[in-house]
């Protein structure tokens, strides 16, 4: 019988795995620090012991919280043992790491073991010429799998798709079904729907798992299947097929060709995926980044930073320019120089804010052309409210502060302007950005921070040139 970490928190599951802590997390720090302890100990024996009990996805973890060298350690301890459902679940900076040690002969092993949506995700990352030494491993039959699957678009339903479907003839009763599944040794892992094809093998309706079961035998397909299918075609952008999936409630979704044959189906935890993928990835692009680089080298994170830095560098100096435009003004006032940040600050911070709404709400299909006036609308309203309020605030801080009424009312003229540009920009330059085709999440930031820091200096400082000094 199995052993599992003597942690306390951990427990034996019956079904084979690892129960998890009060947390909901497997991996403890005392697990993984035990994990450690056994490779420098060179202990293979208690190292193997430790994550046999593990589900494939905390393996995945464990691998990725260990260091290089320990990693290494532990794939080559576990050898032919390694599941190869693990490497779906890896980072792809690990995963290349793990593949690498694997070889083209280990990996066939694995990508064969696999569903083909989950080999595809893995065999698309490589570089041409390992896919070359993989596809030589393959199977032919596997290898065409492979081909074909790669021939559709990047992040496209045919990309995501499991090629393993239950097709069944619309003329099959329900107890004819059953047999074949029972027969068959071809079946997907994993399935909840049956799809009812035509002659041409082109979906006509679906019928969950759970009614097959509970129809009786005689029962016609045809009698008892739902017509009202949400069909994906190959080359839709995965990020619509996750917004069918949310819409509509779905569980799965047959995939077809050109010619409206089903070639394949996609389930919801791939779009479970796809949705976690598409939202870091808008998260990643706010930040001026493009993808998580937790695992990725040093050199490489920063040039892949490098570029928007630069943008923003440029950016900075637009706003210095206007500042230096004001340099008798603010020699003559110091106050102004004291001050001058919280207008910009305060614009920024509530720029964002509604940006964040907006790039969001523009992912998820949520505001669109008929709705955008009314967002406007009401996010000028918020920024109304929050404009005159923060005016009295700062101004009133702002005049005991420096003992001037004067400069109080100039400090919350230029909060109410910036924090008003700053809503309005907030929801025109991202919904501006989509209608030129550009992505809202990798450029919207940069020129907000641009508008409300140039806005803010000149709005404050021309303010104070012109009534105060």
């Amino acid at each position: 019988m199995s052993q599992v970490p003597p942690d306390p928190d951990i427990m034996d599951d019956p079904h084979g795995g690892t129960a998890q802590a009060d947390d909901g997390y497997v991996l403890t720090d005392e697990f993984v620090y035990e994990v450690e302890d056994a490779l420098e100990a060179e202990d293979a024996e208690r190292v193997a012991e430790l994550v046999e009990p593990l589900h494939v996805a905390d393996l995945a973890d464990l691998l990725e919280y260990l260091t290089r060298d320990e990693r290494h350690h532990t794939v080559e301890i576990l050898g032919a043992g390694l599941d190869p459902e693990v490497l779906a679940y890896l980072d792809p900076a690990v995963r290349e790491e793990v593949i690498e040690q694997l070889g083209p002969r280990g990996l066939a092993r694995a990508l064969s073991a696999l569903d083909s949506d989950d080999a595809v995700e893995i065999f698309e990352d490589l570089d041409e010429e390992f896919q070359s030494r993989i596809l030589a491993t393959l199977p032919r039959a596997y290898r065409t799998l492979l081909e074909e699957s790669l021939s559709y678009p990047e992040d496209s339903a045919g990309r995501l798709m499991q090629r393993e479907t239950i097709a069944v003839p619309s003329a099959w009763t329900v107890g004819e079904t059953i047999d074949y599944m029972r027969e068959s040794e071809d079946l997907p892992d994993d399935f909840y729907d049956l799809f009812i094809v035509n002659p041409k093998h082109r979906p006509i309706g679906a019928i969950p798992l759970s009614r097959v079961l509970r129809s009786r035998r005689p029962v016609r397909l045809t009698e008892i299947m739902d017509t009202d299918l949400h069909i994906l075609p190959v080359e839709m952008d995965q990020e619509d097929v996750a917004y069918q999936f949310r819409q509509y409630g779905l569980v799965s979704a047959p995939v077809v060709d050109e010619a409206g044959r089903l070639v394949g189906a996609i389930t919801v935890d791939d779009v479970v995926h796809v949705i976690d993928e598409e939202a870091e990835e808008d998260l990643m692009k706010l930040g001026g980044v493009t993808e998580t680089d937790l695992y990725s080298a040093a050199l490489d994170t920063a040039k892949a930073r490098f570029s928007w830095l630069v943008v923003n560098l440029l950016t900075a100096i637009l706003a210095s320019v206007v500042i230096g435009l004001f340099q008798d003004s603010i020699e003559k006032a110091v106050a102004l120089a004291v001050l001058m940040p919280i207008v910009a600050s305060m614009g920024g911070n509530a720029g964002t804010q509604t940006l964040t709404v907006a790039v969001r709400s523009i992912a998820m299909k949520d505001l669109t052309a008929a709705n955008a006036l009314r967002f406007v609308g009401k996010e000028i309203l918020v920024g109304s409210f929050n404009a005159v309020t923060f005016a009295v605030l700062t101004g009133t801080v702002a005049w005991l502060w420096f003992d001037s009424p004067g400069l109080g009312v100039l400090m919350a003229a230029a909060m109410i302007v910036n924090l008003l540009v700053a809503s309005l920009s907030g929801t025109l330059i991202p919904l501006g950005l989509e209608r030129m085709g550009v992505d809202p999440a990798i450029a919207s930031s940069v020129f907000l921070t641009t508008v409300t820091d140039v806005v803010g200096f000149f709005a404050f400082l021309g303010l104070a040139a012109l009534f105060l000094l």
